[in-house]
């Protein structure tokens, strides 16, 4: 890729950045983790507690992207025929019955579930085709989703009344999660300004489907070296109690690694983050970068972790710093 390249993927980048700046104050690592899943077609999750901009966010990056946007909310009784669509009898000019496919919200570019947990696992089941194989299956049919496809999802992490926690698999689909923190009294005080004196602020298309498309391509065929790949796969083996790999912390507080869709996710962020940094090659700086955000949803904690307070970003940064540590005393560097 010559530098040509890089400059109008950076200059596309900075206009997105830009008119998402005029709605969403602060929250730039939120903001950027969502447009690096969204670079390379992967799915995010958004957990904070309401009011937050959760949503707001979702739907300014929709209309920033010219691309069809659905949004679904999710409740206990929203059945799998609701997201998916359904057949439906349809009476032809000349008296002929026939059942048609009627598209459920899922057949959009983005897709919007907001308060994911609040269905039940029934119902978050229906996203697991679409978000893994890009297609849905109703009454043995197979419908294709176009292209790009991709799910913003939030929740909510303090209530427990009428949810229903994700199940791994499904977690497992979402390349990033990001964690949503309150605002800054700097940020507060913006936000306060701008949504209470009556100012519309609207946001200007910058980029559409096709074009997009043609950006991951670029993005994935980023260059990683055989260091960078090795270190990533240590990172990840460390994080199985079982592992020869594994450290300490993940022996005594971790019950199941992560997946190989983690070092995938570790990966393809990491050239996201190399093209942005004008950088030509993926680096250890590049995969650190997105390794909390790619991991901590993949890491499942035992009992003990929660009775001694560890968090899933706790064992990530010790994985990381300890395979580091590792390889700088066996190699003389990271490897």
């Amino acid at each position: 890729m010559n530098e040509e390249s890089f400059a109008e993927v950076r200059e596309t980048y900075d206009k997105i950045r830009q008119e998402i700046g005029r709605v969403i104050v602060g929250q730039e690592s939120v903001v950027d983790t969502a447009l690096t899943g969204m670079m390379v077609g992967g799915h995010v999750l958004l957990e904070g507690v309401p009011g937050l901009g959760k949503t707001l966010l979702v739907r300014t990056l929709s209309q920033v992207f010219d691309m069809t946007f659905s949004r679904i909310q999710f409740t206990p009784d929203l059945m799998p025929s609701d997201i998916t669509g359904t057949n439906v009898l349809v009476e032809g000019p000349d008296g002929s019955r026939e059942f048609q496919f009627r598209p459920g919200p899922v057949f959009a570019n983005i897709v919007l579930a907001d308060e994911i947990n609040r269905a039940t696992p029934k119902t978050q089941s229906a996203l697991l085709e679409a978000m893994q194989e890009g297609s849905v299956t109703v009454v043995g049919e197979r419908h294709v989703l176009s292209q790009p496809f991709l799910v913003l999802a939030t929740e909510n992490p303090l209530e427990l009344e009428g949810t229903y926690p994700l199940p791994e698999a499904q977690l497992d689909r979402f390349m990033f999660k990001v964690n949503v923190e309150y605002p800054s009294l700097t940020e507060l005080t913006s936000i306060l300004r701008r949504t209470t004196e009556g100012t519309d602020i609207s946001v200007n298309k910058v980029i559409d489907g096709e074009t997009l498309l043609e950006l991951r391509r670029v993005f994935v065929r980023t260059p990683v070296s055989i260091p960078v790949y090795n270190y990533v796969s240590r990172v990840v083996l460390a994080t199985h109690p079982d592992s020869e790999e594994a450290t300490e912390m993940v022996k005594k507080y971790v019950r199941f690694g992560v997946s190989p869709r983690g070092a995938q996710a570790m990966i393809l962020g990491g050239k996201v983050k190399a093209v942005l940094n004008n950088r030509h090659y993926v680096s250890y700086l590049d995969v650190d970068a997105v390794a909390v955000t790619a991991l901590r949803h993949r890491v499942i904690l035992n009992f003990e972790a929660e009775a001694d307070g560890i968090t899933s970003d706790m064992i990530v940064e010790d994985v990381l710093a300890e395979v580091k540590k590792r390889g700088e005393k066996k190699f003389g560097r990271v490897i």
